[in-house]
């Protein structure tokens, strides 16, 4: 049989595993690359591939590349190849294009390209064509765009294969089935598992730890139980050669259940996570192989017969409030009491997205792996439960879990007496402009890397991230003194002070969600009502240092039509609206917080039917020509310096991107009207050209107020406006 190449994808940091996996198929490995592994070998290889990893995500029979340096040459590539050996003429297929260059910024724009060259070339050969079908289609084309080249193949799976099938309903944050099974890998279960050892995970959710456990020491295949794969519509299909491999891992699952089997049983403290895994596992078709019972950590107990070797794999809650990040260390000290007490000999592997709390276990690990649960890093860490790996469990030293304290009073006295002195002034001046929302303090005093913003009685604290010159211990020293003092000098209770670690963005991080605590309340600015929330996500849903561009928008929004791009939540919309507009539109890619807008607007009784809110992704929206009833005579366009979101057209760069956008958006600008252009990199430089084409004034010290004078770089403004 001749031989191929693939690309297999798989879970980020899980490459080497597959690599090895796809030796044991018959695939020789012939590179690894970010989340997958390009191997050669037989289709036989290729379908054992998607029958039996339990690692990979995807199986892409590579056929060919194109020139990608633009959207013709693409074209011309794809154009070019025999489609009619793949895709049969009465089917359907659909397009799979992953990636972007300078030329291919949108990923819409790549797969039409791609399809179109496709439908072309069958279209020469006879006119007959295939339909396109967004969702199961008969063959997946994969199209992964890499700089200036386009890898073109078909996608065998059809599907992610990290989907069993056995799991239909989830448990809180559950684990996907192929990062599961590079965990049992890792921790070393099939070795244990032959070896007569048992398996015993004591959080276990929805359950998927155990049954991958279990269907590794059974010998079943992972793809056992899917009733179609990508390639059996494909031309190139093999019928019996798939038979004989469906046949034979048939044969291997009742083997695997003759003899000896290992004790294989999962615990949660939650009945009904219990009763979901239970279901989980009778899709499987493990009942009666596999226990589940309900029991916390703290209570685990263990009857009689269990192996005096084998493996406790676990994944703890991550602790995304700052209560249950308190209670973390206690969890993860009873977990090592646990395992002490009732499996000694046994191996522990923990699986978090606090790795920290790894001290509270007391026991020393011996091995880290650094993997992403999803998007989120975590790491796994392996223990030997003997007498030789036990430490005195300790809580570990985190931002969120400082306890307020004073090392040095000197030190402690100076920031004391410097909100103090900022209460007297800043507060003074913020109260007497009917502002309830400020910024109190910004890194006044190097010892103490702070921004303190008061949000009308309660304080929301962001610790900058420590330079290198400043060690870690000395950087948490200082944390735990503000901690200590901020409550004190400001006279509020220790419950209204909430703290993050402030990092530098990248990609989404403004979109995604730090806690899940839902507390939302109502703030106020110049008569508009805002909702905010201190602790769910990397800002408040209210930019403070905006306020003088937003009181500037209200106080000319009288009669204007207002169109806001990126609105974030909506408080310029709502600002234009109690200032008079006539009508509004505002866009945002962000479910969360195109909700959030919508709720702004409710809170300052503006009418939905004028007054719209719409999910959108900005850059496309722009890109698209705009209709005669889409012009507007006030922009507000505040971009994120920089984002490569999925739901995102293109990738954002505001530095390189910014003169594209300026120009989209005034051509969506009447003649008489104003374009407000902001963004917060502090390196940005306005590109030269705009100035021949369009007024520009630069206002940026005007949008300053007091409390944010200190910090003269925090955004830059133009007002933009047509030439007469």
């Amino acid at each position: 049989m001749s031989k191929t190449v693939f690309f297999v994808t798989c879970p980020k940091g899980v490459e080497y595993l597959l690599a090895d996996e796809l030796s044991s198929f018959g695939l020789s490995s012939v590179r690894n690359a970010p989340a997958g592994v390009w191997a050669e070998g037989t289709l036989e290889a290729g379908y054992r591939t998607c029958l039996w990893s339990r690692l990979a995500n995807r199986v892409i029979l590579h056929l060919d590349e194109a020139d990608a340096r633009s959207g013709d040459a693409l074209y011309d590539g794809v154009v070019h190849m025999d489609w009619q050996q793949h895709i049969p003429v009465q089917g359907s297929f659909r397009v799979n294009f992953l990636g972007q260059n300078d030329a291919i910024r949108n990923t819409q724009f790549g797969a039409q390209r791609v399809k179109d060259g496709i439908v072309d070339r069958f279209r020469a050969n006879g006119g007959q064509r295939p339909s396109v079908a967004a969702s199961d289609p008969d063959v997946t084309v994969s199209a992964r765009l890499n700089r200036g080249r386009l890898s073109l193949g078909i996608d065998l799976s059809g599907h992610s294969l990290h989907r069993r099938g056995y799991r239909t309903e989830k448990g809180a944050a559950p684990l996907k089935e192929n990062l599961a099974a590079a965990l049992l890998m890792r921790a070393g279960w099939p070795e244990l598992a032959q070896a007569g050892g048992d398996f015993l995970d004591p959080m276990c959710g929805s359950g998927t730890l155990v049954i991958e456990a279990a269907m590794m020491a059974l010998d079943l295949a992972p793809g056992r139980k899917q009733e179609r794969f990508g390639f059996e519509a494909w031309l190139g299909h093999q019928p019996e050669l798939w038979l004989a491999l469906r046949q034979e891992a048939e044969r291997r699952a009742h083997d695997g259940k003759q003899g000896p089997l290992p004790r294989m049983q999962g615990f949660d403290q939650d009945p009904r996570v219990i009763a979901t895994a239970r279901n989980n596992l009778r899709r499987a078709g493990l009942e009666g192989l596999v226990e589940m019972q309900a029991c916390p950590v703290a209570d685990l107990a263990l009857d009689d017969g269990w192996a005096t070797t084998g493996l406790v794999l676990t994944n703890p809650p991550y602790g995304e409030r700052l209560s249950e990040r308190r209670e973390l260390g206690g969890l993860y000290q009873a977990l090592g009491d646990a395992v002490k007490r009732l499996v000694p000999g046994w191996r522990l592997g923990v699986f978090s997205g606090a790795p920290e709390y790894g001290k509270s276990i007391g026991l020393r690990s011996y091995k880290q792996y650094k993997l992403f649960n999803g998007k989120l890093p975590a790491q796994l860490l392996l223990f030997s439960v003997d007498e030789a790996s036990v430490r005195t469990p300790r809580e570990p030293d985190v931002p969120g879990e400082i306890t307020p304290r004073v090392s040095n009073e000197e030190r402690a006295a100076m920031l004391r007496n410097r909100l103090k002195k900022n209460l007297k002034t800043v507060g003074q001046w913020a109260r007497k402009q009917g502002i309830g929302c400020y910024r109190l303090y910004d890194a006044d005093m190097p010892e103490f890397a702070l921004a303190i913003d008061v949000y009308e009685g309660r304080v929301h604290v962001q610790e900058y991230a420590a330079p290198k010159s400043v060690d870690e211990r000395s950087a948490r020293e200082r944390l735990a003194e503000a901690l200590a003092v901020i409550p004190e000098a400001l006279g509020i209770d220790r419950d209204a002070l909430v703290c993050k670690q402030r990092q530098r963005q990248s990609g989404t991080s403004q979109y995604e969600k730090q806690a899940a605590s839902g507390e939302f309340f109502q703030v106020h600015e110049h008569g508009c009502a805002l909702k905010v929330n201190l602790k769910d996500y990397l800002d408040t849903g209210l930019f403070l240092d905006h306020r003088p561009v937003r009181h500037w928008i209200q106080q000319h929004a009288q009669g204007k039509r207002f169109l806001n791009l990126f609105c974030y939540t909506g408080a310029a919309t709502v600002h234009a609206v109690v200032g008079g507009a006539s009508r509004s539109l505002s866009l945002d890619m962000s479910k969360t917080y195109v909700g959030w807008a919508r709720d702004n607007l409710a809170l300052n009784g503006a009418d939905p039917r004028r007054h719209a809110v719409e999910q959108a992704d900005c850059l496309a929206w722009l890109a698209a020509p705009a209709s005669p009833d889409q012009r507007y005579d006030l922009i507000f366009m505040d971009p994120p310096t920089f984002s490569n979101s999925a739901r995102m057209a293109g990738v954002l760069d505001i530095q390189k991107d910014h003169a594209r956008l300026i120009r989209q958006a005034m051509t969506r600008l009447n003649s008489e009207g104003l374009l407000i252009f902001s963004n917060n990199f502090r390196r940005f430089r306005l590109d030269e050209d705009l100035a021949s084409e369009f007024d520009i004034q630069e206002v940026s010290q005007s949008t300053l107020d007091r409390d944010f004078q200190r910090n003269a770089r925090i955004h830059r403004c133009w007002h933009i406006r047509h030439r007469a």
